[in-house]
């Protein structure tokens, strides 16, 4: 039976996600001075203000007044018509010491021995509907706004662009669950003011049909055929005008995405948020666990669908339980419960090994706090600090390591006795 999906993204420029970015970006700043910091960080902004609280133990001295700006900037809120730009909100910070009965748990003689710093269920997804290993309608959405946020930092097209934006996409999927065509594309921009509204319209209407989705098709051209549909049905700023946006518009907070952090509302979530959160919190470092072998499963051809759940006790290394669901899709003679068995003898899915394997104590997080935490390309980059303090070494650090195929063969050794034979 087919059945029609939707999934939407938010840009860097979109209140909560400033929160989000603002978050991990002080977070990477300790980090990156001390990689044994503990942080929680959260974030409101509003009109003119960013307020900060939480909770931090650390060796280092982190100057979040200028971590904060930094982040604004980057982000593209450098001007004072916008009502909220780097240099001129105000910041109040509000930081105290980790609680000591926390610590208690995830603290250890032994660091191999590290308890999770909570209780929790923690959800991994993937599909092999897209390249990415992500729901399609998601994918796109992301893709869109990450390609609007080039045109508008190029500044030589679509000139009019202001930070905020929404995408949401909708796509008819086929008897097998294949995605078939795009019913819809829902975009809302911020954009300067126009003479007339009916310009307005206009113009942004036939620039974002002939540039940016133009970009999109040329740039992934696996969506070309799907984007040339003629009878895709655009919404473009279907409230008309949308010049105040941001945080003069929105009150934005840390956590507040966590769909659009995901899997777009396939799979599962477990309720935890991520930003702001250093990997000694498994909401996060579990989740990365778990998209990690999700991945990898679909890769391996496993399966074409999984999702992985793993739950803790806050202060016990060890996960309480873990749970495979492939959807009816996986190649292999056992079932879903003997697989979840299987991996939980064979992986390491301690805090301890799940930070080790996947490097969480960099400072890598900032850049995961915009357009979707999975989905993403692992790759190397050279994070600099010296807006901080010039004395500061550039870093030299790893990027979305729970997106490599690295346990591809691992996973086709440990399930090859039980592939079915074709």
């Amino acid at each position: 039976m087919s059945y029609t999906f939707t999934s939407e993204s938010v840009s860097e420029g979109h209140p909560d996600k400033i929160a989000d970015q603002i978050s991990d970006a002080i977070l990477d700043a300790f980090l990156a001075l001390d990689k044994n910091s503990k942080v929680a960080c959260e974030v409101m902004v509003t009109t003119g203000q960013v307020i900060i609280s939480g909770e931090v133990n650390s060796k280092a001295y982190v100057d979040i007044q200028k971590v904060v700006r930094e982040q604004i900037k980057k982000i593209g809120y450098n001007k004072s018509i916008f009502k909220f730009d780097y240099e001129s909100c105000g910041i109040l910070t509000y930081i105290n010491e980790q609680s000591p009965d926390i610590a208690k748990g995830v603290n250890s003689d032994d660091p191999k021995l590290q308890g999770a710093g909570d209780q929790g269920i923690m959800f991994g997804y993937a599909t092999s509907e897209t390249n990415e290993c992500i729901p399609m309608t998601l994918d796109l959405s992301h893709k869109i706004l990450r390609e609007l946020a080039i045109i508008r930092k190029v500044g030589n097209q679509m000139t009019y662009l202001r930070p905020d934006s929404k995408c949401q996409v909708t796509i008819q999927y086929d008897n097998l669950n294949k995605p078939e065509k795009i019913l819809s594309i829902v975009l809302s921009t911020q954009h300067d003011d126009f003479d007339s509204e009916e310009e307005m319209l206009k113009v942004i209407k036939n620039d974002v049909k002939h540039i940016l989705i133009k970009n999109i098709k040329k740039n992934n051209t696996e969506y070309f055929k799907l984007l040339s549909d003629e009878n895709i049905k655009y919404y473009i700023n279907p409230t008309g005008k949308f010049v105040i946006g941001g945080p003069y518009a929105d009150t934005g907070l840390t956590g507040r995405k966590i769909i659009v952090d995901t899997y777009g509302g396939k799979g599962a979530h477990g309720g935890g948020a991520f930003s702001g959160k250093d990997s000694s919190k498994v909401d996060r470092s579990a989740a990365y666990a778990a998209r990690h072998l999700a991945k990898n499963i679909v890769s391996a051809s496993i399966a074409s669908e999984c999702l992985i759940q793993i739950s803790y006790a806050i202060g016990r290394s060890d996960p309480l339980s873990l749970y495979v669901n492939t959807y009816g899709t996986s190649k292999l003679s056992i079932s879903d419960q003997e697989i979840s068995n299987i991996l939980l003898n064979k992986i390491d899915l301690t805090p301890y090994g799940i930070i080790k394997r996947l490097k969480l104590k960099s400072p890598i997080y900032t850049e995961t706090a915009a357009y979707g935490h999975f989905g993403r390309s692992s790759k190397r980059i050279i994070k600099d600090f010296s807006f901080l303090d010039k004395k500061y070494d550039k870093i030299n650090t790893e990027l979305f390591t729970w997106e490599k195929l690295d346990y591809v063969d691992l996973l086709s050794q440990i399930f090859k006795d039980f592939f079915n034979e074709k």
